[in-house]
């Protein structure tokens, strides 16, 4: 093993990052470049056939550009839509992420849990099947508040959010029948923990906010145990999108230590 193959993160937009700050937690002395799809930002209103065609066209691309040790599709719409696709083209090792369902039905004592992602991945059998498996028994509540995506990158571009505006977009999950007792709400979007204040006061006291970064990094580290890392140079972050516009999250990503911004 090259020590100076990275890691891969992949997303949409900035939401990878909560899985960053994760993996550095663990692996602080692995390179990484983090992928970020600016110009196909957003996934959650796309359909899965435009999704898995681009996830899978740009990280072909990525692999043979970089060799990464590891790619991790930080990314619960592209994970749900194309993770088997990637797995079936490329030989390098892919994580996905996946709405954390089976910590969420430990923790919950209501019974009743809150799932809150994109439309896309509202939808996807993945999580139908995730929910049979390990949430049994309990009763799961869905929303697709695709409004949470361009409210998480504006925030991490410094620009202010209100709380009212987080409130808006979980309405439809607060509606529903049932939703009283919702105790515990899986955050399966990767940009939904940045939001995580505005979320939690929308949603109101006592309800515990699941997401699954620590695990993703974890599972990371399982499949990287042993290996040799080596950073000979900076971190960097890439988008397929204008670079200018990307450098307007320049600070959000420094705070990762993040410094180099490029163009794929």
């Amino acid at each position: 093993m090259d020590p100076t193959a990275p890691i891969l993160l992949f997303d949409s937009g900035v939401g990878g990052l909560t899985v960053l700050g994760a993996l550095r937690r663990v692996l602080p002395q692995a390179p990484v470049i983090y992928a970020a799809d600016m110009a196909g930002l957003p996934y959650g209103d796309k359909s899965e056939a435009e999704v898995a065609a681009r996830v899978a066209g740009l990280l072909g691309r990525m692999a043979e550009r970089w060799h990464p040790r590891l790619i991790c599709i930080a990314c619960n719409t592209a994970s749900t839509i194309a993770l088997g696709m990637v797995r079936d083209v490329l030989e390098t090792p892919i994580v996905g992420t996946v709405p954390a369902i089976k910590p969420a039905a430990e923790r919950t004592r209501s019974g009743i849990i809150g799932l809150l992602g994109t439309e896309a991945t509202m939808r996807q059998r993945y999580v139908d099947d995730l929910a049979s498996r390990f949430a049994a028994g309990k009763r799961l509540l869905r929303h697709g508040a695709n409004g949470l995506v361009p409210l998480a990158e504006a925030r991490m571009r410094g620009e202010a959010i209100t709380a009212e505006a987080v409130s808006r977009e979980v309405a439809g999950l607060l509606s529903q029948e049932g939703a009283e007792a919702i105790d515990t709400v899986v955050l399966a979007c990767t940009h939904f923990p940045l939001l995580a204040d505005e979320l939690a006061q929308a949603l109101g006291p006592g309800v515990a906010l699941i997401d699954g970064a620590e695990g993703i990094a974890r599972r990371i580290a399982h499949l990287t145990h042993g290996q040799p890392f080596h950073r000979p140079s900076p971190d960097r972050a890439v988008t397929t999108g204008d670079l200018g516009e990307f450098r307007t999250l320049g600070e959000a990503f420094a705070s990762y230590g993040i410094t180099r911004l490029e163009k794929l």
